[in-house]
């Protein structure tokens, strides 16, 4: 009770000045919502531990610059190729789940706890990764199709029969590698402090790239995506992000949150095999064949969603 607007405030613009580390707008925007989330319960009916939330009418922060990082073609080939090197100092596995976001669209958080039991007619002619709802960032199941390309991935990470978790980690039995571990291979540790910890060189830096985030990855499938001509709504399905426009036309929050609970299972398939086709091509120079295969199944899945199929 003793929090007051100007304490979350300061806290606030400590935060934005860098007195607690690097300097960043975001941070104090999750702070914000973080406190805001936590005294909002404490204000409710029944509990009454403060008698109005102080997060309540705090100046506006800045508005954060969009990341706008895509890997060029070059970049693509360069960095697929390097993850098969045997001279990297990266774990097999941890480069494989680079691999795999850049094909499927999904988080960090949602690959990296992949179970054996939520995958889906791997040898079948409709692959899925079913994500859980908690491990993704709107709380809700996300059914994600896998391409021919992600299935390699998959089967070249479970190496037993007995492995529960496809991205298992090298070093804890039974346990996916960790969450931070995707980012640390691309970055690589000589930034750490500790100075018991080695000091390993990243993969862009390895590979000679600019550097770039796992989160890079999704924005450059999706600009494949889009420059493939598909629908910014059927990419935004596989992002698993909520599309508010459709053919220039705006469609209600309701319709998503209440009546439409389909999975565009047709179109988020369609996207993503068609991303496979591109980085085959990218990698591998295969045929434009390919391609149009690719094209022709885009132009098949519109017809049936637009016929209600």
């Amino acid at each position: 009770m003793e929090v007051t607007k100007h304490d979350i405030a300061t806290l606030s613009n400590d935060i934005v000045a860098g007195k607690f580390g690097k300097p960043s707008v975001s941070n104090a925007r999750h702070m914000r919502k973080a406190a805001s989330g936590l005294f909002n319960w404490a204000a409710e009916a029944g509990r009454d531990y403060v008698t109005a939330s102080p997060c309540a009418n705090l100046p506006k922060l800045d508005p954060e610059h969009p990341r706008t990082r895509v890997l060029s073609e070059d970049e693509i080939r360069t960095f697929w190729h390097g993850l098969d090197r045997d001279d990297l100092p990266w774990e097999r596995k941890t480069r494989l789940a680079l691999k795999f976001e850049l094909v499927t669209m999904l988080r960090s958080r949602e690959l990296l706890g992949a179970r054996r039991d939520e995958l889906f007619d791997l040898d079948g002619e409709h692959p899925r990764l079913d994500v859980p709802l908690k491990r993704v960032k709107k709380r809700r199941v996300v059914q994600q199709p896998l391409s021919d390309l992600a299935v390699e991935i998959i089967k070249e990470a479970l190496a037993s029969d007995d492995q529960q978790y496809v991205f298992e980690s090298p070093v804890y039995e039974s346990q996916p590698i960790h969450r931070k571990a995707m980012a640390d291979a691309l970055r690589g540790t000589k930034h750490e402090t500790n100075k018991d910890k080695t000091k390993t060189a990243g993969l862009c830096e390895l590979l000679g790239l600019k550097p770039f985030t796992p989160h890079d990855l999704r924005r450059t499938a999706a600009t494949l995506a889009g420059d493939l001509g598909f629908d910014d709504a059927w990419i935004a399905k596989c992002l698993d992000h909520a599309a508010s426009k459709k053919s220039e036309q705006i469609v209600p929050t309701v319709t998503g949150k209440v009546y439409n609970h389909s999975k565009r299972m047709k179109e988020k398939r369609a996207v993503l095999d068609g991303v496979a086709a591109e980085l085959r091509r990218i990698v591998e120079n295969v045929p434009t064949q390919a391609i149009e295969q690719a094209q022709s199944q885009l132009l098949a899945a519109q017809l049936s969603a637009y016929r209600g199929g």
